[in-house]
């Protein structure tokens, strides 16, 4: 299995919506790197789900549910998307700041590359995030 974070702004798309729809298109997404990151999910693969700008903390994790395809957002097929569902809520949120505090996360992708979308958690910073938020997976 391989870990990801994806972000979302909360007033664009929150875990609370995303929790109770039960199942997103992860579309839209229009950065290489992100879109590279998107491809190489797999089905059953967990993605932690952070809230940017406001809030700007891990709350929950999602589960990769369809593996990429078209993104019907744009006929241009560069682009993918992939499907999550709500896997579970964290008991505690994580804060960038609790993140760039610890030193098991300096070289995560969400301190070393900010502003990408779409990153690669290893499995050391996915159970690290999950000690601090009090939640098993």
């Amino acid at each position: 299995m391989n870990y990801w974070l994806i972000k979302s702004e909360p007033f664009k798309y929150s875990w609370e919506q995303f929790s109770k729809d039960k199942k997103c298109v992860w579309d839209g997404v229009r950065n290489y790197a992100a879109r590279n990151n998107l491809k190489a999910m797999k089905k059953g693969d967990l993605a932690l789900f952070y809230h940017s700008n406001e809030g700007m903390e891990i709350v929950g994790i999602a589960r990769v549910v369809k593996e990429f395809y078209q993104d019907p957002t744009t006929t241009e097929t560069a682009w993918v998307a992939v499907d999550f569902t709500p896997f579970k809520a964290l008991k505690k949120p994580v804060s960038l700041a609790q993140i760039k505090a610890d030193k098991l996360l300096e070289n995560m992708d969400l301190v070393r590359h900010a502003r990408l979308s779409v990153g690669t958690v290893k499995e050391f910073e996915f159970d690290r995030i999950l000690a601090l938020s009090e939640t098993k997976a």
